[in-house]
């Protein structure tokens, strides 16, 4: 995944926020069409109090600034599936304490090839809204005692069907039908064994998928839409 979301203000978000117990009418989401990484974006959490619609940086690992933290020198907007399990990698304590829902429409995509961009294309799902698997960490002012919150969203092993989209991962995204989500945020279930299903790579949604000129263009569409469907 390539650091980019559409959180846009669909009917299909905000049904999916209403279905995790948040009051969007009190807690308004950052409803934006383009979210990079490093940016802010809206995450839900199981707290002592309940669920919790909280802004994070888009950004794992954060260090303190005169401000209060900004993120890391190291790449830290996806966590790696394959490291979820390896002890003391960023992912692995937060993998079993503090997992999160990031609601989004869509994502982007780029495909590299020795560091050059060869294409871009924007993914939205069609009719429904897409909860990405997340990872959360909460960040202390030692001076203020003021909390910053920061998150990731897991990438899976490359999908036959991303072939010509982004060849070597795809988000990990949430199976909304059971009670998968109210596992993945119930920060007592820490035995994570049993996502282990969810950690294979599987399309969940159909998505409209767009070439488009750059990643901050996705208004600049590149040729014609067309449709990945999802996994049966």
């Amino acid at each position: 995944m390539c650091g980019r979301l559409n959180v846009s203000d669909d009917p299909a978000v905000r049904a999916l926020c209403e279905m995790l117990d948040i009051n969007i009418w009190s807690e308004p989401p950052i409803f934006t069409r383009y979210i990079g990484a490093a940016s802010p974006v809206s995450i839900i959490r199981e707290t002592t109090q309940g669920r919790s619609l909280d802004d994070a940086i888009w950004w794992l690992l954060l260090e303190t600034s005169e401000t209060g933290f900004r993120p890391s020198k190291y790449t830290s907007f996806n966590t790696r599936y394959d490291k979820l399990n390896t002890p003391r990698s960023a992912g692995y304590t937060p993998y079993r304490e503090s997992r999160c829902v990031i609601p989004a429409k869509g994502f982007g995509e780029s495909e590299f090839n020795n560091k050059r961009r060869i294409h871009c294309h924007d993914l939205e799902a069609i009719d429904e809204a897409i909860a990405f698997g997340g990872l959360y960490k909460e960040w202390i002012n030692p001076t203020t005692g003021e909390a910053t919150f920061s998150c990731s969203v897991i990438t899976l092993p490359p999908h036959p069907k991303f072939a010509n989209i982004h060849s070597k991962s795809i988000p990990l995204m949430l199976p909304q039908e059971g009670d998968w989500l109210d596992a993945w945020l119930d920060p007592s279930i820490t035995d994570t064994r049993r996502f282990d299903g969810l950690l294979q790579s599987k399309l969940r949604h159909n998505l409209k998928v767009q070439q488009i000129a750059k990643p901050s263009a996705y208004h600049q569409a590149i040729g014609d839409a067309f449709v990945i469907e999802k996994d049966i």
